[in-house]
């Protein structure tokens, strides 16, 4: 598949039910603290705000069990619309177990988990 959008986004390998997987760029927000996220690819956001939006929770987020590689784990992805996609947090534990940095690019395979 072509590359979606452009920036930090990349393509979308499938989706099915709720579960989309996707290969996405980690990044470093640029703060006072070393917080690191992955932008959604904007078709999977875009169906994720369809689907699941109106159900969304404070601060409009939605929560999620994500895998990147033996990873897995619970956790929710924020609305940003400075960038038009939703934002999943990637905690220290996770980035150390995965070997992840500002600029790695992991397969991410994300399922909402909406009561």
């Amino acid at each position: 598949q072509p590359p979606l959008g452009g920036g930090r986004l990349a393509t979308v390998a499938g989706v099915s039910s709720g579960t989309f997987t996707f290969t996405a760029e980690v990044w470093e927000h640029q703060g006072q603290a070393a917080w690191f996220f992955l932008s959604l690819p904007e078709d999977v956001a875009d169906d994720i705000e369809e689907e699941f939006g109106h159900r969304a929770k404070g601060f409009g987020s939605v929560p999620v069990e994500v895998t990147i590689g033996a990873t897995t784990w619970t956790t929710s992805i924020f609305p940003d619309n400075k960038r038009g996609t939703y934002l999943l947090p990637v905690k220290k534990p996770v980035r150390k177990a995965e070997d992840l940095a500002d600029g790695s690019r992991p397969e991410v395979s994300l399922t909402v988990v909406m009561p």
